[in-house]
């Protein structure tokens, strides 16, 4: 296997020192012009890691980004999201035609302190779907997003007063709110790839209960999220968009299933049930099944006698 070197880019000074940019303005945030960038030689053998958030809009761009497990194409309205201390990679084309535009929001954690952002950027899935799902702008949505960027901008580029950086702050949480907003509707319209995944994680179901239950207890959210090659948090919130129930939610709803299943279509005790359900003490897989149906395992069966 390849060893690839990794470079860590501890600042926002740093990387404008690296990649040819004029000192930024401001040392913990910093807006950059992709059309100015310049693009090292060995770029593509190296694996970056930064110790600042990342948000990214990329347009006319040719070649690949690995991040994570997963690659993606550059695309027209491609928009990215990256964590500190998150590796990844850029595998550009070198295309002689290629006119590369777009910008790049660098943000240093040490900016959000005392600030509402500093807990809260955590909330916002998307830093993790970025090694799974990309975020595909239309030309609208692209205008929005540039404009709060231009806000962004405008506002570092004036003499910095007591009142910069709220005003900031509240610019990029509009900018993580409308992200948040285009990325649903994404869940919505890209119906068939996620309606797949939906497919895949029933069909994962299927087979977990009828083959691994009892040896293994329930699933966790982190399996099933492994097994369809997706994070936990774009998991269940796909779900959450589609189906109203969580990862986990589903998780139980098929238990509840099952078991009925096999309360109404067998003649095996209630805690015959639960150990083949996975449980080690049959009155847990009681407490559940009356918190998900407001009736008793022996409850349940009754209505069928």
């Amino acid at each position: 296997m390849e060893q690839r070197q990794t470079q860590r880019i501890k600042s926002i000074s740093e990387f404008h020192k690296l990649r040819g940019l004029p000192k930024p303005e401001h040392p913990l945030i910093s807006v950059v012009d992709y059309s100015s960038i310049k693009q090292a030689v060995d770029i593509g053998e190296i694996n970056w890691i930064l110790d600042f958030y990342m948000i990214s809009l990329k347009k006319g761009m040719i070649g690949k980004m690995h991040y994570g497990q997963q690659e993606f194409d550059f695309d027209e309205g491609v928009m990215a999201f990256m964590e500190p201390n998150q590796v990844f990679r850029i595998q550009p084309a070198h295309d002689p035609a290629e006119k590369r535009s777009g910008w790049m929001l660098l943000i240093h954690p040490d900016f959000l302190w005392n600030t509402s952002l500093v807990k809260t950027i955590k909330r916002y899935d998307f830093f993790d779907y970025s090694v799974n799902e990309a975020l595909f702008l239309s030309e609208k949505e692209q205008r929005t997003i540039s404009g709060i960027i231009e806000n962004i901008i405008q506002e570092y580029h004036t003499n910095i007063d007591r009142f910069s950086k709220q005003i900031i702050i509240s610019q990029i949480e509009s900018l993580l709110s409308y992200s948040d907003r285009f990325y649903n509707r994404q869940f919505l319209t890209r119906e068939k790839a996620n309606h797949q995944i939906l497919e895949r994680l029933e069909d994962l179901l299927d087979d977990y209960f009828e083959h691994r239950i009892s040896q293994h207890g329930l699933p966790s959210v982190q399996f099933l999220a492994e097994e369809l090659n997706v994070s936990k948090k774009y998991l269940s919130t796909l779900l959450k968009v589609l189906t109203g129930l969580n990862t986990q939610q589903h998780i139980h709803a098929k238990l509840i299933a099952v078991a009925k299943e096999k309360l109404s279509t067998t003649n095996l005790s209630v805690s015959e049930i639960a150990y083949e359900m996975g449980f080690e003490h049959p009155q847990s897989f009681s407490k559940l099944f009356k918190i998900k149906t407001d009736l008793s395992p022996l409850e349940f069966r009754a209505g069928f006698n």
